[in-house]
């Protein structure tokens, strides 16, 4: 939406290259009601439904202003708006650092205010980049659903990104994205592994649209979590290596032991508060990223270590590890799908989630 000096108005128009154009009215034809914060404007002609921005935003009727901006530059800003993070964002976004700033640089002369605030050590908002990042996520959300709105085929379309351990690919979603394919062939998936601790960090910064994570003790407010399945936290140690050591009273001897710990993540925080309850110092012989390079690590025979046991069961070194009962038992994690609520207002992740549920309650 932009107001031109001479008494017209720039509506949006969507094109066939997802580009975002403008259509000239009148400004007779305009509406626009502004209060001391907030303006709500709507085209008389378009029948466009209000869209809410701050009044510093609505450019004066002798100003020239030109907000024309593709969908694609949207979800760029998007991005790096929840990632704060160049390098992550042009590594999602498939460009170079020096593209990626400039069209963020493109974003701020059309917007007429600096977005981000950035210095060798940190990326943040500015106060207008609060506000136009509260409207570049309604304009992404209503282009997502015009797409599917415009759509001849009634069958739903578009691209659906998930993140999630190894052992989740191929033990939980296997049956939840069997039944949505099913259900939705017109939807592409976008499936990336890793390390099941970076799961929530990848949902807060947009790369992707839903994980498979172990649930927090404090769930962000702004996530949304539905429980698939609960899985203890196992001691394992490596068979015929022995390990653990053990004292007189044949109780482990942890300062003699070697430990093999997550570097982050769930379980590290139950494990590193077991430890402390129980006023032990750990021997950690090696900090690793990832369930599975854990439980090689203690195949070797390096030290013992904490996994869940649905890890343990998928995992083909379980031969060479054995289940240690030590007492008291770590706190079982409870894993399930996430997504960021306002990603339920999209089509393709509203049939997903509606899945997810419906195995759910099957599961029950």
């Amino acid at each position: 939406m932009g107001v031109y000096e001479y008494g017209l108005v720039a509506c949006w128009k969507v094109t066939s290259q997802d580009k975002i154009s403008a259509v000239l009215h009148r400004i007779l034809d305009f509406s626009i009601a502004k209060s001391d914060k907030f303006a709500i404007a709507c085209c008389n002609i378009c029948n466009k439904a209000p869209v809410y921005l701050k009044s510093s935003f609505i450019p004066r009727m002798n100003t020239f202003s030109r907000m024309i901006m593709d969908i694609r530059t949207i979800k760029i800003f998007n991005h790096l708006a929840h990632s704060l993070h160049f390098g992550r964002t042009s590594r999602a976004c498939n460009l170079s650092p020096s593209a990626l700033t400039r069209a963020i640089q493109r974003i701020e002369d059309e917007v007429g205010k600096q977005l981000f605030l950035r210095d060798n050590r940190k990326v943040s908002l500015t106060p207008a980049g609060i506000i136009f990042k509260q409207y570049a996520e309604e304009m992404e959300q209503r282009w997502h659903q015009l797409k599917q709105d415009l759509s001849d085929d009634a069958s739903l379309h578009g691209e659906l990104s998930l993140y999630c351990s190894v052992t989740a690919a191929t033990s939980i979603l296997p049956g939840i994205l069997g039944r949505f394919r099913e259900n939705h062939p017109g939807v592409q998936i976008k499936l990336q592994t890793g390390d099941a601790a970076e799961a929530l960090d990848r949902l807060s910064a947009r790369d992707a649209q839903v994980t498979i994570a172990a649930l927090p003790e404090q769930l962000p407010d702004s996530v949304v979590f539905i429980e698939l399945v609960r899985t203890p936290l196992l001691f394992i140690t490596p068979k015929e290596s022995g390990l653990p050591v053990l004292d007189n009273g044949q109780m482990i001897d942890w300062p003699r032991t070697p430990v093999i710990l997550a570097e982050q993540g769930l379980s590290r925080v139950r494990i590193d508060r077991w430890f402390k309850e129980k006023n032990i110092h750990p021997n950690i012989y090696a900090e690793v990223a990832g369930n599975e390079a854990l439980l090689a690590m203690v195949g070797l025979g390096c030290g013992v270590g904490v996994v869940p046991e649905l890890v343990l069961e998928k995992s083909p070194l379980r031969d060479r590890v054995e289940i240690s009962s030590i007492t008291p038992e770590l706190t079982p994690f409870l894993i399930g799908a996430c997504t960021l609520q306002h990603h339920l207002t999209y089509p393709v992740i509203q049939a997903f989630w509606k899945t997810v549920q419906e195995i759910n309650t099957e599961m029950l």
